[in-house]
């Protein structure tokens, strides 16, 4: 049931009265305002209204009338039941005489609250894949179960659990949104638990945490998969208990809120590794979203690009003339590594630097208009180049991936990689063992000013098994070669990326080998895009 202040209103003509009526007290039921409009209503002056049912007759001309208005003046959507077959393309759902009105009213509820999802959080696409996520969010919001939201960076996962807030019964309360990996361990602690005063240094007064202050409403916790162990942990007790302590503090404070997280990481993998607890996984796990890249739902480009031109616009107060089909084309192609994030901001430039006059394909960026760096963003087929070898049904593991985004974020090249891959597996004499990688004396020879990096995964390694269950296999070893006279950065760059190959991903092995905290490595490998 809807509260009053939610209140929806529905048209339902009455072509059928019988079943008008039947279909007006159904949908009250659910808590909406229900209107009957005759064949021949003006409704142009109307109140705001977000459906209209047509109760017969869809394709006659008085519905075809109803139809319009609905459509051109309030944007509203309309589904009908119809005497024929006959499909029309402005209906968003065409059923037949003798569907079941229960179906009919379901169906009705799903068209609003997706409408409602989109205009409130902010959610914008019409291809099937984003149909299938803004149905997921209907289902799952009025739920308190936990929801996890997966998807790579830029894909609107936020958004999506704005979503599920406003359209749950916690809407008038709290959301409050934390980034995990953007707080220190102790800064993470305090700000979602709270502390007491002289719980450590500087805490010169108790303080609430997010927990407390979002009671009664939703926490969404971005890229979970960066939480560390301890504070896993009494998550874990904030969703089995409700309860939590604070920071220095002895009273357990009991709170009533709904968490979301998101993560962009395979958390499974991260389970494997050692690095999430298997108990929390399963507990965020109950409920999933999983959103698709902005390179899958191609089609609602133009979509996003006028929503977020309409958005900028305003924001800016700049009048923008548009963008032109070829143009649109070149966005329309672009693989998008950033994803929505990435779009919404170039449209914004463009809004701000508008040319006066419609953007052209000269106007576009120029790594968007070649796709320049496709390679550092897009998975190598590592698979058809001959490299690794697969079993049938299993996927190419993580940090055989990470391996090879490496070396091409190193700006090697990658067809001579690969000739080098093939020379070095056709050889008898490849080492089996592990190489050690660590950038020292006796990799980088400041007279040679070279660097040598060998790439090896340990066979044996039981936490990360790149290759123990026959998933895939390395079948080289090379030793590659960098020119002297790198930078200072470069050469912090190649060691931190020598450190994650020889620890095989694993950052708190890399953190200590390199003698720095796990936390400053995490913001390193996010500044050199590793």
């Amino acid at each position: 049931m809807l509260n009053d202040s939610d209140a929806i209103r529905i048209l339902v003509s009455t072509h059928d009265l019988e079943r008008a009526g039947k279909i007006r007290g159904l949908c009250e039921n659910l808590g909406y305002q229900v209107e009957l409009v005759t064949p021949e209503e003006d409704i142009s002056s109307s109140k705001h209204f977000e459906l209209l049912v047509i109760t017969g007759a869809a394709h006659s001309k008085s519905a075809l009338y109803l139809l319009k208005q609905a459509n051109s003046i309030f944007g509203s959507p309309c589904l009908a039941i119809s005497d024929t077959t006959k499909s029309h393309d402005d209906y968003q759902e065409v059923f037949p005489e003798d569907s079941n009105l229960e179906d009919v009213v379901g169906v009705s509820r799903a068209i609003i609250e997706r409408r409602r999802l989109q205009l409130t959080a902010g959610i914008v696409g019409e291809t099937d894949a984003m149909k299938q996520v803004l149905e997921r969010v209907v289902a799952v919001a009025p739920v308190n179960s936990t929801v996890l939201v997966t998807g790579e960076s830029g894909t609107g996962k936020e958004l999506v659990a704005r979503g599920i807030h406003h359209l749950s019964s916690r809407r008038h309360n709290s959301f409050i949104a934390v980034n995990v990996a953007a707080l220190t361990d102790t800064l993470l602690e305090s700000e979602l638990f709270g502390h007491q005063k002289g719980a450590f240094t500087g805490a010169i007064d108790s303080r609430r945490g997010i927990f407390e202050l979002a009671d009664k409403g939703t926490v969404f916790l971005d890229e979970i998969g960066e939480m560390p162990i301890a504070t896993q942990t009494k998550l874990l007790r904030v969703l089995e208990q409700q309860e939590f302590n604070r920071v220095g503090g002895e009273k357990a404070i009991q709170v009533d809120i709904r968490i979301v997280t998101a993560t962009n990481r395979d958390l499974k993998q991260l389970v494997a590794l050692g690095q999430f607890r298997k108990d929390l996984y399963y507990r965020l796990n109950v409920l999933r979203i999983e959103l698709p890249p902005l390179r899958e739902r191609r089609e609602d480009i133009p979509l996003l690009v006028d929503s977020f031109v309409e958005e900028s616009s305003k924001r800016h107060h700049r009048s923008f003339e548009g963008i032109s089909s070829e143009a649109m084309e070149i966005l329309k192609d672009y693989h998008w590594p950033g994803n929505v994030r990435e779009l919404n901001n170039l449209i914004e430039s463009m809004v701000v630097l508008a040319p006066g006059r419609k953007v052209t394909p000269a106007d576009i960026p120029e790594e968007v208009r070649t796709g320049e760096n496709a390679a550092a963003v897009v998975p190598i087929d590592m698979i058809s180049s001959g490299v690794l070898q697969k079993s049938e049904d299993k996927g190419i593991r993580p940090e055989l991936e990470f391996v090879f985004r490496t070396l091409v974020e190193l700006r090697m090249d990658v067809d001579d990689l690969r000739g080098e891959f093939r020379a070095y597996k056709d050889r008898e004499d490849v080492v089996g063992g592990p190489i050690p990688v660590a950038v020292d004396s006796d990799t980088y020879d400041l007279e040679e000013g070279e660097i040598e990096l060998g790439i090896s995964p340990s066979e044996g390694n039981d936490e990360a098994s790149w290759g123990s269950d026959a998933e895939v296999k390395l079948m080289a070893k090379p030793n590659v070669m960098y020119s002297s006279g790198v930078t200072l950065e470069e050469l912090e760059r190649k060691a931190i990326a020598a450190a994650l190959l020889e620890f095989n991903g694993n950052r708190r092995k890399a953190a200590q080998s390199l003698a720095i905290g796990e936390r400053t490595l995490y913001r390193k490998i996010k500044s050199y895009g590793l």
